[in-house]
């Protein structure tokens, strides 16, 4: 492998230039996660990162990197928000023009924020890749200098400081985890923690609906692959960068894959025990290590890379959180059409401690003399939820689900 690109000495630098910009995030210990695993697990919070996620790191020190020429220029750059952020906030810190290509459908509370910062923001496309082919066009156009969101030196040498941070506040860690999607976090943190401590263990994961790493490191150099829609769309990246590639192919052990129902699993663990917000592309790794605890080796730390979530989703992915993990069923039920038979059901869903937190009550389209009653139910857990389904069958009533 070759070091000319980037090296230790640029990560160092990088902390260096980022003293009075990045913020030094809390490292926090995990009791819920430390038991899955029979060990201590931290939780980086890159999540409280000045504009909401680590991405400020390498953005900053790409701009700030730039000449006056190249600054009166102007810079563009692709995201689905959180470079967004990073490159609006950095350019404004130096005084650069900034223009972001984000894909249609981008979180809205992203797309403001990145206004609010002072950038130009263009709609291109339905993914990060469409939206980076834009803004490299947008930049020989015009002149701007394109700010890559993961496949620069600069960009890699800022990310890296979080593993030179991790270093510092926990000394004996044996496993760093975090979001990989193009590689330039999972590739910076590899590189500055594997100088100073070769035998850490660095893992990346990646949403199983957007993984180009794996097919890349098959092959022996990036793939291109076609990301499917995932609620992480913060790594949905279809083909990794060349630079981060070649770092992770030699310094990352592995690189794993979570599901949707890992990421919002973690994301509602994140939130009611850690006190955490976190986006779904953020909490991949605490995903990981809830979907294979086995195979994590203590002390783990586990990078919440950003906390840029709208609302709205949030309120989506929670629910889907609650029925990942056994605390949230949705069911129909046919009931005879006649009075008091929902109040029968009802009563009985009471009587097993099932909270009713949603109910439609359909007449039209079903048989005659039955009508259908849609239930959203609030459990305590997997072993009540199926308590639950098990006395409705007992007393006779017809289960649908989906």
């Amino acid at each position: 492998m070759s070091d000319a690109e980037v090296t230790y000495d640029d990560v160092v630098a990088a902390r260096e230039l980022l003293a009075d910009v990045a913020l030094r995030t809390p490292l926090l210990h995990s009791h819920v996660l430390s038991a899955a695993i029979g060990g201590p697990v931290h939780l980086k919070c890159e999540n409280l990162q000045r504009s909401g996620s680590f991405k400020v790191r390498g953005a900053y020190v790409r701009i700030a990197g730039l000449t006056e020429e190249e600054r009166g220029r102007g810079v563009v750059a692709a995201s689905a928000g959180n470079h967004a952020q990073g490159v609006a906030l950095g350019s404004g810190l130096v005084g650069a023009r900034a223009t972001v290509y984000m894909p249609e459908g981008a979180p809205l509370p992203k797309v403001a924020a990145t206004r609010s910062y002072g950038a130009e923001v263009v709609f291109a496309g339905h993914t990060v890749d469409v939206a980076l082919a834009q803004a490299k066009e947008h930049a020989e156009r015009t002149g701007a200098v394109f700010i890559h969101p993961f496949d620069h030196p600069d960009v890699i040498a800022g990310q890296g400081t979080i593993g030179l941070e991790i270093l510092e506040q926990l000394p004996e860690v044996g496993t760093i985890v975090m979001s990989l999607g193009g590689g330039g976090l999972t590739a910076g943190v590899a590189l500055a923690v594997k100088s100073l401590r070769p035998g850490v263990r660095i893992v990346g994961v990646q949403a199983e609906r957007a993984a180009a790493y794996p097919a890349s490191l098959a092959a022996g150099h990036p793939v291109m692959v076609q990301p499917a829609s995932t609620m992480a769309d913060g790594i949905a990246v279809g083909r990794p960068g060349e630079l981060p590639f070649e770092l992770i192919h030699y310094l990352v052990d592995s690189v794993v894959t979570v599901t949707e129902s890992d990421i919002s699993r973690a994301l509602v663990l994140c939130l009611e025990r850690a006190k955490q917000v976190v986006e779904p592309a953020g909490v991949a790794g605490v995903a990981a290590i809830l979907a294979q605890p086995q195979v994590f080796e203590p002390p783990v730390v586990a990078v919440l890379s950003g906390g840029n979530i709208d609302p709205l989703l949030l309120a989506k992915v929670l629910r889907h959180g609650l029925a990942a993990a056994g605390r949230y069923l949705t069911l129909r039920v046919p009931l005879p059409d006649r009075p008091g038979a929902l109040a029968v059901l009802l009563t009985k869903l009471a009587g097993l401690g099932a909270n009713v937190l949603d109910i439609v009550h359909e007449r039209l389209g079903v048989h005659l003399g039955e009508v259908e009653v849609q239930l959203q139910l609030e459990t305590k857990g997997p072993a009540h939820s199926d308590e639950v389904l098990a006395s409705l069958r007992k007393e006779g009533y017809r289960l649908i689900f989906g």
